[in-house]
């Protein structure tokens, strides 16, 4: 992971670098923002180095880029906006999670795209190529299966996140 750390726009020293791992057997692995990352016990006992590293790259993106503290600051703001709607006029709040889910989705698929881009340009500045994040993608759908896209989803199909990064 440390090469991979360095070769983030903004890298994190490694002693501010956390890592958690779940005990989940699905394949996931996720950035709670400021250098913490999480990975279950699934995607350690089922990906090779490559992998491991695909989906790391991702994660790193998603802190480098911000995402995570993006995310709090619109959750934040849609809970304020929950509320006050809600004394305005009252029984809104039975509505209005669904508009913040619509809202939040739309803009996690573009930030996964985002991750994803990103996540190809760590990965070569840190001697790896794009193919590791295509082969990664493609392994994903092969393990757990198809997954996200959707109105409703809140990542876009692994297929269309394939598509995108081989047309870069």
């Amino acid at each position: 992971m440390a090469p991979l750390v360095a070769a983030m726009d903004h890298p994190r020293p490694l002693n501010q670098v956390r890592v958690g791992i779940m005990d989940d057997a699905h394949v996931n692995a996720a950035s709670g923002g400021e250098g913490e990352f999480y990975v279950t016990t699934g995607l350690l006992q089922k990906a090779n180095d490559d992998q491991l590293r695909g989906v790391l790259a991702h994660e790193l993106a998603h802190d480098d880029l911000g995402h995570v503290a993006k995310a709090q600051a619109l959750g934040a703001g849609l809970g304020i906006g929950m509320i006050i709607l809600d004394q305005i006029f009252p029984g809104s709040g039975r509505i209005t999670p669904i508009a913040g889910a619509l809202v939040t989705s739309s803009y996690s698929r573009s930030e996964e795209y985002a991750a994803d881009r990103h996540g190809v340009d760590i990965l070569t500045r840190a001697g790896s190529s794009k193919t590791v994040m295509i082969k990664t993608l493609t392994w994903l759908v092969q393990t757990e299966g198809a997954s996200g896209g959707g109105f409703l989803a809140t990542h876009p199909g692994t297929q269309e996140r394939i598509d995108a990064l081989n047309k870069l």
